[in-house]
């Protein structure tokens, strides 16, 4: 996924769209090790394991899941796969002019 990712950044680079990113992994050295191997250029943050605070509020029980917020703050899609998100962003965008 990472690949995918960094593109969808890379894509819509200057565009009002953020990637941001929590990893579910229980080891934080991991994790950092993770983000400079696979060159991840978003903000993520490190949930503390799959059980972690993140993970519970948001009712996360699968990886990927992925939220589609818009401008206002509004969840407006939850995935659980980044298939597809290209037509959700795209559309989202030009909702508001963007």
């Amino acid at each position: 996924m990472y690949p995918h990712e960094r593109s969808l950044v890379e894509q819509y680079r200057n565009r009002p769209f953020a990637l941001l990113g929590v990893n579910s992994d229980d080891d934080r050295d991991m994790v950092k090790a993770a983000v400079q191997r696979h060159q991840i250029n978003w903000r993520s943050w490190f949930a503390g394991g799959p059980d972690g605070e993140i993970p519970r509020q948001w009712n996360v029980t699968s990886w990927p899941t992925v939220f589609v917020i818009d401008a206002n703050g509004i969840v407006r899609h939850r995935l659980t796969s980044f298939h597809g998100i290209e037509t959700i962003i795209d559309g989202l965008l030009a909702e508001i002019g963007g």
